[in-house]
């Protein structure tokens, strides 16, 4: 346990001098990996496999496809939709910015994409109505953090590599969740509204929400096409990816024509950038975990969790309480690739089902996005609306209470994560 131990005081330390969380990953793993006995082979085939695998490639599709909906103009087609079918609920413009958040979801698949493509639109939208910009921010990240729930995910994509489960069930497992969410924070945004007295749009008008829906239609068939085609077997994650890069061009540039060549190569510059720091996290990632694996961490772990209780439950909210302290300090993708081999000890024991783990861990990581002092998600917010990160901070903190409470919902009962996958895949 000597190496465990100085191999996470070295991520630690690297991550609290600002060194970036790949670097912190890779140089924490190497300085352990050439200090200890492991075969050098192994080290090396445990790095390059962490970044070989074929569902990961379905990452850079799925990336590729929300950069093109944003540049395509979608985003305000989305928005435009869900203001008219919940815009003359109290608090209109909060629960549109939920709403377009869950359509969203399903065309992205990451909670950043989400803030930065939408929350824009969302906040200005609101700022322009009336809103105080605290609660335009708040809700904005509340809600942007539903995209990687509802499927496409990046972030479920990863576990399901990681905990070697079928990602299809993933992708099932998340609808449920994701708008259990979406409503947990439609009920936050009604009570605020209620209590501020906030504007909302005129009452319901059938003809206008006719409209806008028929405007959005075409964007809201992409998480049709990517659901339906993996649940009816017609599509592998990957291939759905590739088919929804596909019809998100096919939108931009022939129906919609709102997208350029220059659009497209923008999109790709940043699909690249994005995607080389996903892999490059989850190859340092790995080396990491293979560390921690070979030092019995696992088992230790396993041996000192199941030694508080042996109830399936207790045991999960004792995992969760782990992820969400990590959360804090790591991104996502790096939590799961490290924690995901460490638990699989103890829930095999206690019979926790891998998939109902993957959606709380996923859940659980997102909130750590909403929290300092990683927050990707609170820092993309503060550039976009132009405030200071600590006011993001602020504006965010309530929106949490209903986040983390739909997280214990999900963990003491189970089947609203796994009701659905047993329906799609028997």
């Amino acid at each position: 346990m000597t190496e465990s131990r100085l191999l996470l005081t070295l991520l630690f330390g690297f991550l609290a001098i600002g060194v970036p969380v790949h670097a912190s990953l890779g140089l924490s793993g190497l300085i352990v990996f050439f200090s200890s006995d492991l075969p050098l082979p192994a080290g090396a085939h445990t790095i390059l496999n962490g970044a070989n695998s074929f569902p990961l490639i379905a990452i850079p599709f799925f990336i590729f496809a929300g950069e093109l909906m944003n540049r395509s103009g979608v985003t305000d087609r989305i928005f435009s939709c869900a203001r008219s079918l919940v815009g003359w609920l109290p608090g209109g413009l909060g629960h549109v910015n939920v709403a377009s958040s869950v359509v969203f979801a399903g065309m992205s698949g990451a909670a950043v994409a989400d803030a930065g493509g939408l929350g824009a639109v969302e906040i200005k939208a609101m700022r322009d109505a009336g809103y105080d910009k605290p609660f335009a921010v708040g809700v904005t990240a509340a809600s942007s953090i539903i995209g990687p729930i509802i499927p496409p995910s990046l972030a479920l994509i990863i576990y399901g590599v990681v905990a070697d489960v079928s990602i299809g069930q993933l992708f099932a497992a998340g609808i449920v969740p994701g708008l259990i969410m979406a409503l947990a924070l439609m009920a936050m945004v009604a009570w605020y509204s209620i209590r501020r007295n906030y504007p909302r749009d005129p009452s319901f008008n059938r003809r206008e929400a006719l409209s806008k829906s028929k405007s959005a239609l075409l964007p809201l068939l992409t998480p049709v096409i990517i659901i339906g085609g993996i649940v009816t077997g017609m599509f592998t994650p990957t291939e759905a990816a590739i088919a929804a890069v596909l019809y998100t061009a096919l939108l931009g540039m022939g129906v919609y024509r709102s997208l350029g060549w220059r659009g497209i190569l923008d999109a790709s510059i940043q699909t690249v950038k994005t995607t080389s720091s996903v892999l490059m996290i989850v190859a340092s990632a790995a080396l990491f975990a293979w560390i921690l694996t070979a030092n019995q961490a696992a088992e230790v772990l396993s041996q000192n969790v199941l030694s508080l209780s042996s109830n399936p439950t207790i045991v999960l909210l004792l995992m969760m309480l782990i992820v969400l302290v990590m959360g804090f300090f790591m991104e996502t993708i790096a939590a799961i690739t490290i924690l995901v081999p460490l638990f699989l000890p103890a829930a095999a024991v206690v019979g926790i089902d891998l998939t109902h783990l993957g959606i709380l861990m996923v859940l659980n990581l997102m909130i750590g996005l909403l929290t300092p002092p990683i927050g990707m998600v609170l820092y993309v917010l503060a550039k976009v609306s132009d405030t200071p990160f600590e006011d993001c901070v602020r504006a965010t903190a309530p929106f949490l209470v209903p986040l983390i409470g739909v997280l214990l919902l999900l963990i003491l009962f189970p089947q609203l994560a796994l009701w659905l996958p047993g329906l799609a895949f028997p």
